[in-house]
């Protein structure tokens, strides 16, 4: 079999997947510009840290599952502005980042960051992966909480992130070390919007 007909899928191709829904679907929620450093760090665990952590897992063709944690000043940064875009008044958002509506607006933001991971994942490589609903802990400085997961050889992973003003905020996956290989061409699907679904029920 010719090499140049070999096209395969591996770790880093899903984390970069990852990073990528994570900046499009911040981006897109706040109207703030996300970005992600250039280097990835390789870690040994993954861990809730302070001020809010969250974390989902995910399950199917690969599991693994994907930990972000806030800084204070970064989780209010993005609370208020996706409570902005979504048209919530200044004057009715939450003021500290212990409120529940700020966990609440995260955990939001990260179950539609999974969601938009997994459907793009499914589509693209033509497998089927679930994830789980998040969970949101907001946590005291002096305490750390570390995740265990069982993985099939794991690979744990730590991609520091930032916002339009400068803020950080940080992204662990500890994911099955896999690889996709195709086998042969693969028929691409069209993507429908929410609009046009719901065009073809009249709706």
């Amino acid at each position: 079999m010719s090499d140049q007909h070999l096209k395969t899928v591996n770790y880093a191709d899903l984390l970069l997947k990852l990073c990528d829904s994570v900046t499009g679907v911040l981006t897109s929620a706040t109207g703030d510009n996300i970005s992600y450093a250039p280097m990835i760090q390789t870690i040994t665990k993954t861990t809730l840290t302070p001020d809010i952590g969250t974390f989902a897992m995910f399950t199917g063709s690969f599991s693994g599952m994907a930990v972000i944690n806030f800084p204070k000043e970064t989780a209010m940064e993005l609370y208020k502005s996706y409570m902005t875009m979504v048209g919530i008044p200044e004057n009715e958002q939450a003021h500290n980042y212990t409120s529940e509506e700020v966990s609440n607006a995260l955990g939001e933001l990260m179950n539609q960051i999974l969601g938009n991971y997994v459907t793009t994942i499914s589509r693209e490589l033509h497998t089927k992966i679930t994830q789980s609903q998040p969970k949101m802990l907001a946590l005291p400085k002096e305490l750390q909480i570390n995740i265990s997961v069982n993985l099939d050889t794991p690979k744990f992973s730590k991609v520091t992130f930032f916002t339009e003003k400068g803020n950080v905020f940080f992204m662990e996956l500890a994911m099955d070390n896999v690889e996709f290989c195709k086998l042969r061409d693969i028929e691409e699907h069209s993507e429908e919007s929410p609009d046009d679904i719901l065009k073809q029920f009249n709706l």
